[in-house]
């Protein structure tokens, strides 16, 4: 049986605005296993973001986790003290943001960012962690290590800038990784090569990942499982490839058509309208304004989450009735 890391249960992540309460979550449940490559996917504004930062207890201002529970290796986080999270963020949990730009400190050089952690962490002393550091510089695939641990981060490109941040959160051999949209500003190559590098980190450490994009393409490269999210709700959750051969969620569905493929000769499907407004969502189904299966019952009651199968669930009326289309492969 597979050991369970990760278990987010019924999680309402809120932010209190003057111009009323989003709720960025709104129920969400999760389960991650060790050693697996879990997809978080969906739209801007869906609620990856800040799955990712309730976990870790970092929700900005005025974000605040107002229900729910998360366990961590069996353990309670929501009723953990800041020093006990604080132990956890970067020794056991960690995370690669989307911009490496503002998630590094300009201030200081990449061997300090790095040692700072290692001597928190592992208590190492100043010379055991540059010599780790030197080795975290080499693993992400850095040419050149001693002499790029002396510089910062404003003379590093895009991509350079990425893998030493991957570095900096593999420094203490995390057991759990999030990686919430790692490419979204570099170019196409590095994007490339930035994937590869964290699909072979994952393997060789038999680290748990958790990638969070809105990017079904990357989704099928990267992961074995995914959970699909819609204004703060999950409304599908399968392994990789039967989301991607047999959705049962309108949404997903609608996902799927927007992924240019090198065989399709037809026009991509555009999702018509955008994320509502999560101050006053929609009553009922939350997709149902954009839904082109909607029917009455989708206005007026929100469908549960149901098996469809061992491992597949979705949160639709009519999943049983509809005939979706996948893409194969």
């Amino acid at each position: 049986m597979d050991e369970k890391l990760l278990e987010i249960s019924n999680l309402r992540t809120y932010f209190f605005t003057e111009a009323g309460v989003v709720k960025a979550l709104d129920g969400m449940s999760l389960e991650v296993y060790k050693g697996q490559a879990v997809g978080l996917v969906g739209e801007s504004g869906s609620g990856k973001s800040v799955t990712a930062q309730s976990v870790l207890r970092i929700v900005p201002r005025p974000g605040r986790i107002v229900d729910g529970s998360v366990k961590f290796e069996g353990e309670e986080l929501l009723t953990k003290k800041e020093d006990e999270m604080r132990k956890l963020r970067g020794r056991k949990m960690a995370i690669v943001f989307q911009d490496p730009t503002t998630s590094l400190n300009p201030l200081y050089t990449v061997e300090k960012q790095l040692t700072d952690i290692l001597m928190l962490h592992k208590d190492l002393s100043k010379d055991d962690a540059s010599k780790q550091a030197l080795h975290l510089l080499d693993r992400v695939g850095i040419q050149d290590p001693e002499r790029r641990l002396k510089t910062y981060p404003h003379e590093l490109s895009g991509g350079m800038k990425q893998r030493i941040a991957i570095a900096r959160a593999l420094a203490c051999d995390p057991v759990l990784l999030f990686a919430d949209e790692p490419t979204t500003n570099l170019d196409v190559t590095i994007q490339a090569q930035v994937l590869e590098l964290l699909k072979q980190l994952q393997r060789e450490l038999n680290m748990t990942m958790v990638m969070i994009t809105h990017d079904m393409g990357i989704i099928a490269d990267m992961t074995e499982r995914v959970t699909v999210l819609y204004a703060g709700k999950v409304m599908e959750v399968a392994d990789t490839q039967t989301l991607f051969k047999s959705p049962k969620h309108p949404y997903t569905e609608a996902l799927l058509k927007a992924v240019p493929s090198v065989k399709q000769t037809r026009a991509l499907e555009v999702i018509p309208g955008n994320i509502p407004n999560l101050i006053e969502p929609p009553t009922g189904c939350v997709f149902h304004p954009r839904c082109k299966y909607a029917k009455d019952v989708c206005v007026k009651k929100e469908p549960e989450l149901e098996r469809v199968e061992e491992g597949h669930y979705a949160a639709c009326h009519f999943w049983r009735e509809l005939e979706l289309e996948g893409r194969g492969g």
